[in-house]
């Protein structure tokens, strides 16, 4: 078979995709061996997956691909979340552009039905993408949260926790999205820096009888559109400027109404005016001073964000077209004192980006969370559940957990499990998993049995169906002690992005440890935010996020892989650009040039020509020193370092090196041994990097021989690491080392590759240059290797380590050119020395470091010092 010129990715990976799934190698049933669970966290249903998610996707493959070919009986399951406020925003932005239709038009079983058509279009996309990208999920398991068996375990979670009494619905300050028009929880609201305006106000200062004293009370609020909603001015008890104004009131501005001057030393005297106007229904703190105060609460606010008719003026207007016009009335009015700017943080909906959040008094349903979190966080401070890197993410955690408030579930939507509260005409209810069931349990409650009850009409939030995804996706609460839930569960490691350790990772370890009194998962793998090169966070908004399916049209699903691996350490943010998919095609391109090489090479035994036995014994222990070291790196989930080790081996050590030290003469044969070990090296490479590029190392390992039913790199078992020879491993180094001095050496004095030179070492230890002699000879084009005990007239002089290389040849010398790269090493030799007297001098360091490493640090200045006295002989002789 004739290999192409170039690799070419669309055609091995449709073809190797589909032949994997015709084998069911992603498929998993319990078995005798030992599991490996991922849970794929369930992207929306109506995105398509991004650069964070391509990155999350690709981790969780490499982790599943490895442990499948390690023992392990791997299940990684896919699904997909319904996504209550996404989804409904965007049927209903559907309904109205495509179809004239607003959603107060449809009932709510009419409006399912277009959500789920919608679902039903949507959804598969990214289900296509996570086949491009060659993601191995168990297609058998596909989990969508709105699934009937899943519907029902959210259900049957929210009825027994209400039963345990951690459910509770009651009337609190909550965030309120006014574009969804529903309640968020505090963790789905973004904060961001902004510059804005402190409006100072003046309010009119009456005695108790409502008489004007000719006072004023000045006050600063960034929100003058909330002034209608004010029902006191509070100042500090010890503020002297305001003592006198015990029992006396404020005219609110606007619409007139007497609002009492109340003290508490919440205020800060040293802010602002030192007074403050306390708008109980919009906001939290003033919310609290007003049920302390036992004041009137005044919501001037609709819920689309318009002001209602409380607010007696501007009704209707949206909340920010009425700061203006309040700004402007109070300005008319002489009460505006002045305009400040001003810098704050202002919340914003996560679903609705361009949407700020109101503070708003609102009957919800809430989960206390207090108890439910001490068993999660002892899980994690217990070492049960580790977080990667735990140095950059437990304290977070930690204080999260531990100032962990009350989670407001109910949402004002249509789209997710209906809250399964019943409700008779004069509001009250019973909580039950179906109509049936609670007209029982009204009837015990109540003592009697009504003709029917009225089901609340809001949803669950997404977050709330979600926590059990590790259980619900086994059908753990749907159908506890099933198989499946008792093989699979707890799952074995989580990936996911840093931004959802509280909406999800924190909550599932509470639902595991309520329902499963177990773990979720042991490991938790945080990935890093991927940013373009100009470090901004790849958004939708900014345009800055490469389609996927564009990025492996043009490079290929591995290139793509390799891309955005090589530069993900754990929970570090990484800079993301076209280039590493680049380098990614690249190394494709070098394998299959490799693979080229070697298929052109014809196998003999006797071939008369020294067999390179130090090259194939060195290259078997370079392999089990990177494949003990790539082992290590998975199991501290340093996945990026590990393919760097691996990309090293493959382009450095087995490309560059090895397969040129072996390499035949010009249509001469190659030894049937040394070709033989060549090939199971290749195949042994493949394997090892078929995690991280899984399409083309299949379709090399499956070129490079024939291959008997099965025998599949997918599936092929690593065989444990062999034992490392560390003398070999140090005498490739000295033979690299040399050959790279020399070839410099040669490319100074002008010396073409057909030109032959001898070459004479000057060394200490002449033994450990005896197995690698005709590899030096034959890498620089040396007609004669030997030693000399002093240095050779005429001949260019280089140091390698210690040792002093004479090179002779028919060219005469040029001093400078060799002066120049002498003292060019020198510099960089005495560089090197600064640096490590500078480790050595930090008693900080040698106190605290662990022995060892002083003692390399020490090593290496030893052998600095002897290359630097080397090099100065040598240029003595100059």
């Amino acid at each position: 078979m004739e290999l192409s010129k170039n690799y070419i990715p669309a055609a091995a990976e449709d073809k190797w995709y589909q032949y994997w799934l015709d084998k069911q190698y992603f498929r998993s049933v319990p078995d005798g061996r030992p599991p490996f669970t991922i849970v794929i966290p369930p992207p929306n249903v109506t995105g398509v997956l991004h650069m964070g998610h391509t990155l999350n996707e690709t981790v969780q493959d490499i982790l599943t691909r490895h442990a499948r070919m390690s023992g392990f009986n791997a299940c990684w399951v896919p699904g997909s979340d319904h996504a209550s406020i996404a989804t409904e925003t965007k049927v209903v932005n559907m309904l109205k552009d495509e179809k004239g239709i607003e959603k107060s038009q449809l009932t709510r079983q009419e409006f399912l039905k277009y959500a789920y058509e919608w679902k039903d279009k949507y959804g598969g996309i990214i289900y296509h993408q996570i086949r491009k990208l060659g993601c191995s999920v168990d297609w058998d398991r596909v989990t969508f949260t709105m699934d009937q068996h899943y519907y029902d375990a959210v259900i049957k979670v929210f009825v027994d926790l209400y039963g345990k009494g951690l459910i509770y619905r009651g009337a609190r300050m909550i965030n309120w999205d006014p574009k969804a028009k529903t309640a968020l929880s505090d963790e789905e609201v973004e904060y961001k820096e902004i510059n804005g305006k402190l409006y100072h106000v003046k309010y009119a200062v009456v005695n108790a009888a409502g008489e004007p004293t000719g006072e004023f009370i000045t006050i600063a609020t960034q929100r003058p559109e909330t002034i209608m909603g004010d029902t006191a001015i509070c100042v500090n008890p010890d503020d002297e400027r305001y003592v006198h104004l015990k029992g006396h009131f404020a005219i609110v501005p606007l619409v007139n109404r007497k609002v009492p001057v109340i003290f508490d030393e919440y205020v800060d005297k040293e802010f602002g005016t030192g007074a403050l106007k306390v708008t109980p229904a919009h906001d939290i703190n003033d919310y609290n001073l007003g049920l302390k105060h036992n004041l009137e609460v005044v919501d001037t606010l609709n819920d689309d964000g318009t002001l209602s008719a409380a607010a007696e003026v501007f009704v209707g207007e949206d909340r920010f077209r009425a700061r203006k016009k309040v700004v402007a009335a109070l300005h008319e009015q002489g009460l505006l004192v002045k305009e400040q700017e001003y810098t704050t943080r202002l919340g914003y909906s996560q679903r609705n980006p361009d949407t700020v959040v109101e503070p708003k008094i609102s009957t919800q349903w809430f989960v206390k969370m207090s108890e439910l979190a001490k068993p999660a966080l002892d899980a994690v401070v217990n070492g049960d559940v580790r977080i990667h890197p735990g140095d950059r993410f437990l304290a977070t955690y930690k204080y999260w957990m531990e100032n962990v408030k009350d989670w407001c579930i109910s949402r004002q939507l249509w789209w997710g499990q209906q809250i399964p509260a019943w409700y008779d005409a004069q509001g009250q209810f019973v909580v039950a998993e179906t109509l049936e069931t609670a007209l029982d349990k009204y009837e015990a409650a109540y003592g009697s049995r009504p003709a029917t009850l009225r089901q609340d009409e809001d949803c669950l939030d997404t977050w709330f169906s979600s926590w059990l995804w590790p259980m619900e996706v086994f059908n753990g609460i749907s159908n506890p002690g099933n198989e499946d839930i008792n093989y699979y569960y707890p799952t074995s490691v989580l990936v996911t992005g840093q931004d959802i350790i509280f909406f999800w990772v924190a909550r599932m370890i509470m639902a595991g440890e309520e329902y499963h009194k177990e773990k979720p998962f042991s490991d938790v793998y945080f990935t890093g935010m991927v940013r373009d090169k100009q470090g901004r966070k790849m958004s939708k908004s900014l345009g800055n996020s490469p389609d996927l399916l564009d990025l492996i049209d043009r490079f290929g699903a591995d290139a793509v892989r390799f891309g955005i691996m090589i530069a993900s350490p754990a929970g570090n943010d990484l800079l993301f650009d076209d280039s590493s998919c680049e380098q990614g095609r690249f190394f494709n391109n070098k394998m299959w040039n490799a693979l080229k090489l070697v298929k052109m090479w014809t196998p003999a035994e006797n071939t008369g020509a020294p067999v390179p036995e130090f090259a194939v014994e060195w290259f078997g222990n370079r392999f089990n020193e990177v494949h003990a070291e790539v082992e290590k790196l998975f199991r501290d989930f340093r996945l990026s370092e590990a393919l760097k080790a691996i990309y090293s081996l493959i382009w450095d050590d087995f490309c560059s090196w090895y397969l040129e030290w072996i390499k035949p003469g010009f249509e001469q044969p190659i030894d049937a041994g040394v070709y033989k070990k060549t090939i199971e090296y290749f195949e042994q490479l493949m394997q090892l990097l078929h995690p991280f590029m899984p399409f083309v190392t299949e379709d090399i390992y499956h070129l490079l021989a024939d291959r008997a039913e099965g025998d599949d790199l997918v599936i092929k078992q690593f065989q444990a690491p062999g034992s490392i020879n560390a003398d070999i491993l140090a005498e490739a180094t000295l033979a690299k080392d040399t050959i790279t001095a020399i070839r410099d050496a040669r490319n100074k004095q002008q010396l073409k590759p057909k030109d032959t030179i001898g070459l004479f070492v000057e060394t200490q230890n002449k033994q450990a240059f005896k197995r690698i002699e005709s590899i030096i000879a034959k890498q620089v084009n040396a007609n004669e290797f030997g030693y000399a005990t002093e240095a050779i007239a005429g001949a260019a002089s280089i140091v390698v380590g210690t040792d002093k290389f004479y090179m002779v040849t028919d060219k005469e010398v040029d001093p400078a050119a060799q002066k120049e790269l002498l003292l060019k090493d020198l510099t960089y030799q005495q560089g090197f020395r600064t640096s490590v007297e500078k480790k050595l001098s930090n008693e900080k360091f040698v106190a605290n470091a662990k022995p060892e490493a002083v003692e390399a640090e020490r090593r290496k200045l030893a052998d600095c010092q002897a290359r630097i006295q080397a090099i100065e002989e040598s240029l003595k002789l100059l």
